[in-house]
């Protein structure tokens, strides 16, 4: 029986895979990848079979944020080129909507840059995700930022499912990469949303300069907070952000994260992110072995891959796309 084996073995028994364990999958050679991937799969197919989730992206507000996270296109402090524009309105949300359910998305990501919504923003978002519920059978996450108690008690009681808010890396490497919020800002986010009811959709960017003890220990903290969703994103250096000029992650690095995260967080919901393409190129099938849902389509600023050939990715893989979930929670025009 090999390391990863056994592994699996005991994370399918329950016990917890410790840091050790953590570093020595980001840690394995080059040709232990497979092994380390068939380990990985064993406990992915335990708890979510051959099931791939989709999820769609609309770029609700863009650009124009003051924070200063040095991976990101949004930033007001840089020059990037992107278009920027204020929160869309509620048939703008209805077609991503309709677009995110044509695509085979089960869950409808609506995003918005900036360090914190205005109520107002949280009031025309709401009724926006109303009029969504009621047509739609689409599960509905939000990702607006630093959130009050207050607006996410009131995106709970509009029909939001779900709320994305990242920790990005661990708390040692934060100052290094934003300087206007903190790690703490960011774990009390997700308590926060917790709180009020909400399903927690948290992740991290792999690629940023960090090193492996990072990855682990912020693998460790999407744990404590006991989080239901973990993307994994790669870095997509954008020119005209501090961190243009880095590399892309490689395929096998991305695949052993892939892995690890599978090892500490077993029955997660873990998805390949914004910078898939770039990173895992054409071994992308093979992080599925370890992760069990994608983005599909575009992601806030770049463009994604064809939907089509992850449907046929999913496939040729033997794996089926799971179809969304209940019934619109009314009929009319909403």
């Amino acid at each position: 029986m090999t390391l990863w084996e056994s592994l699996a073995d005991r994370v399918l028994t329950g016990e917890a895979a410790d840091r050790e364990a953590a570093l020595a999958v980001l840690a394995s050679p080059d040709e232990e990848i497979l092994a380390v991937l068939a380990a990985a799969y064993r406990i992915r197919r335990h708890y979510f079979g051959r099931r791939v989730r989709f999820h769609y992206l609309l770029n609700a507000k863009s650009g124009r944020c003051g924070e200063d996270c040095a991976y990101c296109s949004q930033s007001a402090r840089y020059e990037t080129g992107i278009p920027t524009y204020p929160l869309v309105d509620r048939e703008a949300v209805l077609a991503g909507a309709e677009r995110a359910l044509n695509l085979g998305a089960a869950t409808y990501c609506i995003v918005m840059s900036g360090r914190r919504p205005r109520d107002a923003e949280i009031d025309q978002l709401a009724e926006a995700v109303q009029a969504v519920k009621a047509r739609y059978p689409l599960r509905i996450c939000t990702s607006l930022g630093l959130v009050t108690e207050a607006q996410a008690l009131r995106l709970k009681a509009a029909g939001v499912d779900r709320y994305n808010h990242n920790l990005n890396t661990s708390a040692r490497f934060t100052p290094s990469i934003v300087t206007t919020h903190t790690y703490a800002d960011r774990v009390a986010t997700v308590q926060r949303i917790q709180q009020a009811g909400l399903s927690a959709c948290t992740g991290f960017i792999a690629g940023l300069g960090e090193e492996d003890g990072d990855l682990v220990d912020v693998a460790l903290a999407l744990r404590a907070l006991e989080v239901d969703s973990v993307p994994v994103n790669f870095l997509i250096p954008i020119p005209g952000t501090p961190l243009g000029h880095r590399p892309r992650t490689s395929a096998l690095r991305a695949l052993r994260i892939a892995a690890m995260l599978r090892f500490v967080l077993p029955d997660k919901e873990i998805r390949l992110a914004g910078g898939r393409e770039g990173a895992l190129a054409s071994l992308q099938p093979m992080g599925l072995y370890a992760a069990n849902s994608l983005f599909v389509a575009d992601y806030l600023t770049t463009p994604g891959q064809d939907p089509g050939l992850d449907h046929r990715m999913v496939q040729d893989l033997g794996f089926e796309v799971e179809e969304p979930e209940g019934e619109p929670a009314a009929a009319g025009p909403g």
